[in-house]
């Protein structure tokens, strides 16, 4: 199957096309530096060059293209000032756009759209266990990702068939939330965020990119899905067994008004949780390799 993959070089991205290239598929990749994506992707895959999201990707990227795998997106761990919030909103809505747009123009027939969103969307809901049916926030992050799902859907109406990944908290080696909390940890100085008790839904990288590829390539499969581990924890619980995976202890508390100070509104990240279950991968017999947070701690975190 040839795939075209957008955010390929972002901590997700790569995972991904390293499994679509093991599995024996042709990959595409938009980017805007071909010599950097060359160098961390490989010479397997085959580039096509795209920077402005106020025109078009190459039309030429998506010939023979079956399938379009989209990550891209300005990251969200950061302090959101306005140009920030801008940047974060173009990114995701402007991009899934033209990427839409290129597969109504485009001469091949993409026959699967497989985009991203993230569990932010629910918004802080508590203890409520929560599933692809339930009602959505009206916060900054819950209308940012119903806008990014919008534009996805739009692919519905040029044949593909669409699937949206609500992601979770990703756990791998070399970047996401553990290169931010290891060195903390790893000192001794780590613990619970706030009072602790909002809920961390967390999904292990390998099997994060083993559930794009699932949906990307199961027909039966379509709509909205959470990219979520079977058994979320509280940031508490999380804090405990990352120090027991470590051998360090665990019990230095981060109080919520410093990271209001430090982080500003994309504090709520962290002081904020939903306990978000994937209940549509469930019915459809996904297998986790990494099901428990102290499996997926034990391979991440070192």
């Amino acid at each position: 199957m040839r795939v075209l993959v957008t955010g390929a070089t972002g901590f997700v991205g790569k995972v991904i096309v390293k499994q679509l290239l093991d599995s024996g598929d042709e990959v595409v990749i938009l980017t805007r530096n071909i010599a950097k994506a060359a160098i961390t992707l490989g010479s397997s895959c085959k580039y096509f060059y795209w920077t402005d999201m106020n025109s078009l990707p190459p039309l030429e990227a998506f010939q023979g293209v079956e399938g379009v795998i989209n990550l891209m997106g300005e990251s969200i761990s950061e302090r959101w000032d306005n140009e920030h919030k801008k940047r974060m909103h173009e990114s995701r809505i402007l991009g899934t756009r033209r990427i839409v747009e290129a597969i109504e123009k485009s001469s091949s027939k993409v026959k699967a759209f497989v985009s991203t969103s993230a569990i932010g969307i629910y918004g802080n809901r508590g203890n409520e266990e929560i599933n692809e049916a339930s009602s959505v926030a009206n916060d900054f992050l819950g209308k940012l990702c119903q806008d990014w799902e919008k534009e996805a859907n739009q692919a519905s109406n040029h044949g593909a068939r669409v699937v949206i990944i609500r992601v979770g908290i990703v756990l791998g080696r070399g970047g996401g939330a553990l290169a931010k909390m290891l060195p903390i940890f790893k000192l001794g100085a780590g613990g619970p965020v706030g009072n602790g008790k909002q809920y961390m839904s967390w999904i292990h990288i390998e099997d994060l990119a083993n559930m794009y590829i699932e949906v990307l390539k199961n027909e039966n499969i379509k709509g909205v899905l959470n990219g979520t581990a079977p058994y979320p924890a509280t940031n508490a619980e999380f804090s405990k067994v990352m120090g027991k995976v470590l051998h360090r202890p665990a019990f230095m508390p981060a109080p919520a008004f410093a990271l209001k100070l430090v982080f500003g509104e994309m504090s709520q990240i962290l002081l904020e949780g939903q306990k978000v279950l994937a209940v549509k991968f469930k019915e459809n017999n996904f297998r986790y390799r990494y099901p428990t947070l102290e499996m997926a701690l034990k391979e991440t975190a070192y």
